[in-house]
């Protein structure tokens, strides 16, 4: 019996359910025909692929060995039909893009609305996620592109510098007592009550270790999952936040107000799987980005040789690398 594709995508819909009903029920298929389709594989195999003596189903050793190459023909073929339908003109086109919250208030935005203005014909699918399960999605071909922090990646994963985001106390403007002018030394904000984000972010984090290293205890008196939640507190309220500089750039209704010392620096960098195909709305996405950072005078850690490759100039002045 030659070998389908289906047979590949039953195995591994089996494999991730451990269950031929759920996996059966699944595919919308009965579990009868699920299982003959399995141990059709195995005879053209000839090897058991799948060990179903226990109260679920496993991967033998031949299985896990075969599940392996399996998921990446898929993967590869997934490739090659986005590369067939791929238009260098960029007339149409379809580009899965993540990145973490904090990136949401004022990156992304922005960024649609200027690869939607340039190239209507593109999709863009957006997923708002965490670094780690950004890195493993690149990974297992569900991403084109992801928008996070330098630190270590996992095996495969290419990272790009692209800024350098800086975060400081926030408060809502007109709020008495701050100019926002002379820096506010940290040690002023133990008796001060702050509204940070939950220690699910990131960026919580990076302003805990912060705190810890200059021995300040601040008196948090909100925790929000939301960035949009958090802006709109600190406006209506007296109370202060820590947020990446960049939300406040023509905010009329929230003043940074820079500490002393500042906050460490954060390294923005755009991932990609290093053996990804690069189709011409990737390509065209990455030029955007690189563009749209010299426009707003973000600190940008682009170099123009990494425009090799790029297609023509997507808008503005181009790629002006420092």
């Amino acid at each position: 019996m030659a070998l389908e594709l289906r047979h590949l995508r039953y195995l591994l819909a089996v494999t991730e359910h451990a269950n031929f009903t759920r996996a059966a029920e699944d595919l919308h298929i009965s579990q009868p025909t699920l299982s003959q389709q399995i141990k059709q594989l195995e005879r053209t195999v000839g090897a058991q692929l799948l060990d179903r003596t226990g109260r679920t189903v496993r991967l033998t050793d031949a299985g896990q060995i075969y599940v392996h190459h399996a998921r990446r023909v898929l993967r590869d073929l997934a490739a090659a039909e986005r590369a067939v339908l791929d238009v260098a003109d960029l007339s149409r086109g379809h580009l899965r893009l993540a990145f973490t919250p904090t990136f949401t208030t004022y990156l992304i935005g922005p960024l649609a609305a200027e690869l939607h203005a340039l190239h209507p014909g593109i999709t863009l699918d957006v997923r708002e996620m965490t670094q780690d399960h950004i890195e493993a999605g690149l990974l297992a071909d569900e991403l084109d592109l992801g928008i996070a922090f330098h630190r270590p990646h996992l095996p495969g994963i290419t990272p790009t510098a692209l800024f350098t985001e800086t975060l400081t106390l926030v408060i809502g403007t007109g709020r008495s007592g701050d100019g926002g002018q002379e820096p506010l030394p940290v040690r002023d904000l133990a008796d001060r009550q702050l509204a940070l984000l939950s220690g699910d972010f990131a960026t919580r984090g990076h302003i805990d270790a912060y705190f810890t290293t200059h021995a300040v205890q601040p008196r948090i008196a909100v925790e929000a999952n939301s960035i949009q939640v958090l802006t709109e507190i600190v406006r209506a309220t007296t109370l202060a936040t820590v947020l990446p500089s960049a939300i406040t750039h023509g905010h009329p209704h929230l003043t940074p107000i820079p500490l002393d010392p500042a906050l460490p620096a954060r390294t923005v960098t755009l991932l990609r799987r290093e053996s990804a195909y690069r189709s011409a709305a990737t390509r065209a996405f990455t030029h955007l980005i690189h563009d749209h950072i010299n426009t707003r005078g973000y600190i940008s850690s682009f170099r123009r040789e990494d425009a090799a490759g790029l297609p023509g100039r997507v808008g503005g002045e181009g790629v002006r690398g420092r």
